[in-house]
């Protein structure tokens, strides 16, 4: 793998330090798979705006049935290291995501002990949490439940439904409940006829136009606004 820079010395302590005994010189090692996503992530950046550089979400590492049956008891485990790897990685280079970080494993059969393949794809899905603040700063953001998630779009479906951009496990919440739609303007909340209403401190809306420390409530769940112009970061 060559010298190991600062970022890779840090996986390998946070990653393979976990699983080094495990794993002979011939096979699959954490550290080299942490290498691999984070050059899929360099490889595959898309700049699509200015201050804004599009990556990868979702990876599958193929291995071999050996390697595949070796990580099977803490694949669980290392895939959380990897997607924390991944997600520093990025925050480190200022790279977006459009939906959460997800790593998998999957066994294949034209690979050797030793190989492995990285398959990795941009997939839309629940909003990408908010990063570190220099990677957020002046963009607009919702904080649910005490957790916040960067709105990278210009429409955001706000819903119970598995394919709504900001998820809100509430049976209070319909299916497809809200959205906040962005523009040059700003940002203006709108209820898409949800079932049990759309609430901005305390009134029910049908749409409105959202500012900095803007209250929504739908069902059970809080949502706070921030449009991110008047903050150095998020925190």
């Amino acid at each position: 793998m060559g010298v190991l820079d600062r970022f890779e010395r840090g996986v390998e302590r946070a990653v393979n330090g976990v699983f080094n005994k495990a794993f002979r010189s011939s096979e699959v090692q954490p550290v080299e798979v942490a290498s691999a996503l984070k050059r899929e992530l360099d490889d595959r950046a898309a700049v699509l705006a200015r201050g804004r550089t599009l990556v990868p979400n979702s990876f599958v590492v193929e291995l071999s049935r050996s390697d595949h049956d070796r990580i099977a008891s803490w694949q669980d485990t290392l895939s959380d290291e990897l997607v924390a790897t991944v997600t520093q990685h990025a925050e480190k280079q200022r790279y977006s995501f459009v939906g959460p970080v997800r790593v998998d494993f999957h066994e294949a059969e034209d690979l050797d002990t030793g190989l492995f393949r990285v398959l990795a794809a941009t997939v839309k899905g629940r909003v990408a949490p908010a990063t570190p603040k220099a990677s957020t700063a002046g963009r607009p953001k919702l904080e649910v439940d005490g957790r916040g998630y960067v709105l990278a779009d210009a429409v955001t479906v706000i819903g119970r439904a598995s394919e709504a951009d900001v998820i809100v496990d509430d049976p209070g919440v319909s299916r497809r409940h809200a959205e906040v739609r962005l523009s040059p303007h700003g940002a203006r909340l709108v209820d898409l006829g949800s079932t049990n209403g759309t609430f901005v401190d305390g009134e029910r809306i049908s749409s409105t136009e959202l500012y900095d420390g803007t209250i929504v409530t739908v069902g059970r769940t809080r949502l706070v606004f921030s449009s991110g112009r008047h903050e150095d970061g998020w925190s």
